[in-house]
């Protein structure tokens, strides 16, 4: 009786073994299968957003990853050109861990002079019919101080009028509206250092150069 629940016992043992190994071995081959479809689809994604906050553009030079004097991560910038090579605009990938649900993120498109050309809501868990009309809500034509294309927020207040800004929170998504303002001044403070720099660097050089010729 004895060797008989030994034997019970071994076999599902080794039953829960096969189980087991049968359905990690399915999870791994479903995320083989699915990880380069996911990328390419978040790349594409990318692409609609980018192209989506800039005016028009011919070419993309190459993206730049910068750690903000004031978040943890880094963003990511995009410049884009037109067929001479004249820069049209910048995409930044910007974020927040300031959200009614924690952390979001916003690619957000700046003119050469810092005037904001467009923005996408890429990723967020905000609350559905409140947080959540962020993505069409500071795009609204209609009403000046809710909309935040044509503006620069090196000249323009980008906080919401309850904090003494210049911008309209969302209704009832006081929280949600701090948050992506947030994002976006994150994102024009860090383009803005990065263009100050080049500039900087680019005026450094011309100045050597004639310097030596003189």
């Amino acid at each position: 009786m004895m060797a008989k629940r030994e034997s019970n016992f071994i076999n599902m043992l080794v039953t829960l073994f096969a189980v087991t190994f049968i359905a990690s071995a399915s999870l791994g081959l479903v995320n083989e299968f699915t990880r380069d479809a996911i990328k390419n689809a978040n790349a594409k994604a990318q692409e609609k957003a980018i192209a989506s906050v800039l005016p028009n553009f011919d070419k993309l030079g190459k993206s730049l990853k910068i750690l903000p004097k004031d978040g943890p991560d880094s963003l990511e910038l995009f410049p884009a050109y037109d067929a001479r090579g004249n820069e049209v605009g910048t995409a930044v990938k910007t974020y927040t861990n300031k959200g009614f649900s924690g952390h979001f993120t916003v690619m957000v498109g700046f003119k050469p002079d810092g005037t904001i050309s467009g923005y996408e809501v890429l990723q967020h868990q905000e609350t559905p019919g409140l947080g959540s009309k962020m993505g069409q809500w500071f795009r609204n034509k209609d009403k000046p101080k809710q909309d935040i294309i044509g503006k620069n927020p090196g000249k323009v207040n980008f906080h919401v009028s309850k904090d003494g800004g210049d911008i309209d929170a969302i209704t009832a998504a006081t929280i949600s509206s701090r948050a992506f303002l947030d994002a976006v001044r994150r994102a024009y403070n860090t383009w803005k250092n990065e263009s100050d720099a080049t500039i900087g660097s680019t005026t450094k050089k011309d100045d050597q150069t004639k310097g030596g010729n003189s």
